[in-house]
């Protein structure tokens, strides 16, 4: 590959933000400290960004969603985030929820993110979690669910936006809850009451 190839290879590509692992397999590249090189090269003449170890942006006008799916893998955006995506809570956060394997809030740039723990079996199961512009999100049955997951007494504002059949559908993957069985039936009975 010829030396001005490195960056075009990361500036054509769809993502806004690249792991270290992504910029090797870009790269086609095998010499890690050669990468290292490069990057902290196009890093030092601001071609590139770096936002925290490991974690690179190709300019300031980078998706932060993808930022948060790849500070830990595996990963998606649920909670609060998608809840107020889809109306079902009317208070503004500006945070944004991921679900992951382990609780912790991580800040770049200003932003945080809060990475909240799902067990693995729920976390790595991929009903009613989507891909979307390269970004791992939850649907809103999902997002209603995981929250549920966390937080048993929880006050959703809106929940005219769900399809109740999803949601009992994706039950099941949080190992037959009874809590969250029942959760789920009186909110939806409470809802359907509402629309009438």
């Amino acid at each position: 590959m010829k030396k001005g190839d490195y960056l075009k290879i990361i500036l054509k590509s769809n993502q806004t933000v690249f792991s270290f692992r992504e910029i090797l397999f870009l790269w086609e590249e095998k010499d890690k400290k050669a990468a290292i090189s490069r990057i902290n090269y196009y890093i030092k003449n601001k071609q590139l960004i770096r936002l925290r170890r490991g974690l690179y942006a190709k300019s300031a006008d980078y998706n932060k969603y993808e930022v948060a799916n790849k500070i830990y893998i595996p990963s998606y955006i649920s909670f609060e985030t998608v809840l107020q995506d889809e109306g079902m809570v009317f208070q503004g956060y500006t945070s944004i929820f991921v679900a992951s394997y382990k609780t912790k809030d991580v800040i770049i740039n200003g932003q945080k993110y809060c990475f909240r723990t799902i067990r693995d079996i729920t976390l790595t199961n991929h009903r009613g979690v989507y891909q979307k512009d390269g970004v791992w999100i939850a649907s809103a049955e999902r997002a209603f669910l995981d929250t549920l997951y966390l937080n048993k007494d929880y006050y959703f504002d809106n929940l005219s936006v769900l399809d109740w059949e999803k949601v009992n559908e994706l039950l099941f993957i949080y190992s037959n809850n009874k809590r969250m069985t029942r959760i789920v039936k009186e909110l939806e009975e409470l809802s359907k009451n509402n629309i009438k």
